[in-house]
């Protein structure tokens, strides 16, 4: 149904700069957000996605001026999260150069506004980000950054935001962020199989197999990766020659 695959670097930013943890936490600096972005738009990225993952927490709106800065640095389509809570939030990042936004602790204390959203701005515009940890009893969904845990389970929750409006799911597993040890496979091709609109797996790339693998076993439509492209273990060039070699349609 969407034959090319997608390779998503994401920066994550706190206080103006781009950082990254494990599972969530022990953040650390990991660059310039507009120096980073700048170089995978070069690099031959597909998307760019901006997560400013403090704003729910501090009660805040998104950095519009930093959503600004990385806007006129990339040429590539360029998704932003963060304290996003109503119409007039996404008008503004669109005006200072989002394409798409990325919804989900908003969403999760009122899910009517993937229904408005997506009837503003147009289904393409929506991505709904779950974050999500496996327990006992199945994938319990978080918000506020990882912060919560609320009485969502990953694919029910999945299922009812592509029902509203959402035209992406971005999954990430919490338990796999950060550790290098590949994606949480089986959730991700679970929830292809559960919704209609493209899945972007996110948490736990390490080398370039752990895409692979995403793709394949997974299923994936996307995937987003943070620290290996940040530190340099995975250039995108030399991921997308990869894939292309082992069969992967990349765009």
């Amino acid at each position: 149904m969407f034959l090319a695959k997608r390779i998503i670097p994401c920066l994550d930013v706190k206080d103006g700069r781009t950082v990254k943890g494990v599972n969530f936490e022990n953040l650390r600096d990991a660059g310039d957000i507009v120096e980073l972005a700048e170089r995978y738009s070069k690099e031959g990225a597909d998307e760019l996605v901006f997560l400013d993952i403090t704003a729910s927490c501090d009660k805040r709106k998104t950095m519009a001026e930093w959503v600004e800065r990385v806007a006129r640095a990339v040429n590539i389509p360029f998704t932003v999260g963060g304290g996003i809570s109503s119409e007039k939030d996404v008008e503004v990042l669109l005006r200072k150069g989002a394409d798409k936004v990325s919804v989900n602790s908003s969403v999760l204390a009122e899910p009517g506004l993937i229904n408005r959203l997506s009837g503003a701005f147009g289904r393409q515009c929506v991505v709904v980000a779950i974050d999500a940890k496996q327990g006992a009893d199945g994938w319990q969904v978080y918000s506020h950054g990882g912060r919560l845990a609320t009485e969502r389970e990953l694919f029910s929750w999945a299922r009812e935001a592509e029902e509203r409006g959402a035209g992406e799911i971005l999954f990430t597993s919490m338990d796999h962020d950060g550790t290098h040890q590949g994606f949480a496979c089986d959730a991700v091709a679970r929830l292809g199989e559960m919704v209609r609109v493209p899945v972007i797996a996110s948490g736990g790339a390490g080398c370039m197999e752990d895409f692979y693998d995403a793709f394949v076993r997974g299923q994936a439509d996307a995937v987003l990766a943070a620290g290996v492209f940040h530190f340099g273990q995975v250039g995108i060039p030399e991921l997308k020659c990869y894939l292309k070699e082992k069969g992967i349609v990349v765009r």
